[in-house]
């Protein structure tokens, strides 16, 4: 067993495509493979848990406390043979100046061996300050060595090369050259997705191929041998609750967005998990609860508009009290219509409110919330715990809320944020929590614990009836 973590100088280096191929060219080689990203992200991780065959895990120091992050890294690296973190953005890049958020001290505290990848269009000797920079910045982080990326040719690698070994002491592990079968076109927040781009198999094939002959994969996986063993840690078991509630969630082009450890904790809480596609299937499954994750809505309203069936059984099994939550995209899903390039579809409509997308983010970052309240999983013995003076959670939209019809009722109070309004986030309507955070379940937050209680008790209530969702339909 053995790990490391791939970072780069900044962001766009192309270190997600790089990770998948090695990902993939590692898993080829007979090598079981855990997948790491830090920070809070979904688009990179689809990548590279399609390419580790198993769902990649977040690391992130906003929304888990460092006893978190070494207990889900330890449970999961030790049960494979390489772990591979991906960083977000720079190595030492990160909210706090002191770096104490940063890529760099996550591979501090996990004693991993960091490899760089670097974008060498347009640079040639230069890359040696570069390098020297990082080596002599922050010596406790362990430079093991550099991926050259988007190299024009022979001549500008052997250049870089000899640069690279003349003033620094990082050795170079490979050099990729120049290809647009390589890449993935980004949008306005990120690589398209793998759930959303039709030939992700094949370039992730494209990617290990290349990986393969470009880079000394048996010095990567010696670098990660180096790393140091991982505590033994305990694997997390269900907490003694016998599946006793159906949670439908929405799972296909348009919503794709959930934490993969987020969902095996409403199992633990006592869920089980069925899967609909909002774009094909025109009945809601047998369900006691409903999760509309984020995702893409605007790239398939066209779709979804289409399957009014759907949309219209929604919209019914909400207003006569199914559990839901909700989160941006499935937020704006549930809004009367999303408009986009000047272009509108209808949605369910159950909010009194149409989701219009901007050019420039209307909410981004790390935010912070308080439950208020009116937050119906208070209800519940079980409500929605945490530690601290706020729950720490994130968002990312180009929408925006407009042509709201009266007043809305919040689950959360905006300490930092943007939310729905500026102060509020979570709308509540019958028994429905939608709104633009993202949630995280940590000791900080057990929001499944919480959601998955009060789809409970909402189903002992009805003592025997049929759930809204079957009414609906």
């Amino acid at each position: 067993m053995g790990h490391f973590l791939i970072s780069a100088a900044h962001k766009s280096s192309g270190k997600t495509m790089v990770s998948t191929g090695l990902i993939r060219a590692l898993s080829l080689r007979g090598r079981t493979v855990a997948a790491f990203k830090k920070g809070p992200d979904y688009i990179d991780p689809k990548w590279l848990g399609e390419a580790a065959g198993r769902p990649c895990l977040n690391l992130d120091f906003h929304t888990q406390s460092n006893d978190e992050i070494k207990t889900l890294f330890a449970q999961h690296a030790s049960q494979v043979d390489i772990a591979i973190i991906e960083g977000n953005k720079g190595l030492h890049d990160g909210v706090n100046v002191d770096g104490s958020n940063s890529n760099a001290a996550l591979a501090k505290m996990l004693g991993t061996p960091v490899i760089l990848v670097v974008d060498v269009s347009g640079i040639t000797r230069g890359i040696a300050p570069l390098l020297k920079g990082y080596e002599v910045f922050d010596p406790e982080v362990n430079i093991a060595g550099v991926i050259l990326n988007k190299v024009m040719g022979p001549r500008h690698e052997e250049k870089l090369i000899a640069a690279v070994e003349r003033y620094t002491n990082i050795p170079v592990l490979g050099a990729i050259r120049r290809n647009a079968k390589l890449g993935v076109d980004e949008r306005h927040i990120g690589l398209i997705p793998s759930n959303e781009f039709p030939a992700a198999r094949a370039r992730i094939e494209t990617l290990a191929e290349q990986i393969t002959e470009q880079v000394d994969l048996d010095r990567i996986e010696a670098i990660a041998a180096t790393a140091p063993a991982l505590p033994a840690i305990r694997t997390v078991t269900s907490e003694g609750v016998r599946p006793n509630v159906r949670i439908a969630i929405a799972k296909d082009a348009a919503f794709g967005f959930y934490y993969a450890d987020d969902l095996e904790a409403l199992k633990r809480a006592g869920a089980q998990l069925v899967y609909f596609n909002a774009l094909k299937d025109v009945y809601l499954p047998t369900c006691d609860g409903l999760f509309l994750g984020g995702g893409f809505p605007e790239t398939q309203m066209k779709r979804l508009d289409a399957n009014k069936s759907l949309r219209n059984r929604i919209k019914a099994a909400i207003e006569a009290g199914l559990p839901t939550y909700a989160e941006c995209g499935g937020l704006m899903y549930l809004t009367r219509s999303i408009s986009w390039h000047e272009d509108r579809h209808q949605m369910v409509g159950v909010i009194p409110a149409d989701a219009t997308m901007h050019a420039r983010p209307q909410g981004k970052g790390y935010v912070q919330l308080y439950p208020t309240d009116d937050h119906p999983w208070n209800t519940t013995q079980e409500s929605c715990t945490f530690e601290g003076d706020y729950i720490p959670a994130h968002e990312f939209h180009h929408s925006r809320l407009e042509n709201i019809d009266g007043e809305f009722t919040y689950a959360f109070k905006v300490l930092r944020g943007q939310g729905v309004d500026g102060s509020g986030d979570g709308i509540v309507m019958h028994n429905m929590v939608a709104g633009y955070a993202h949630l995280r379940d940590t000791s900080r937050c057990r929001w499944a614990k919480a959601f998955t209680a009060f789809v409970r008790q909402k189903k002992q209530e009805r003592n025997g009836a049929a759930s809204p969702a079957q009414i609906a339909g």
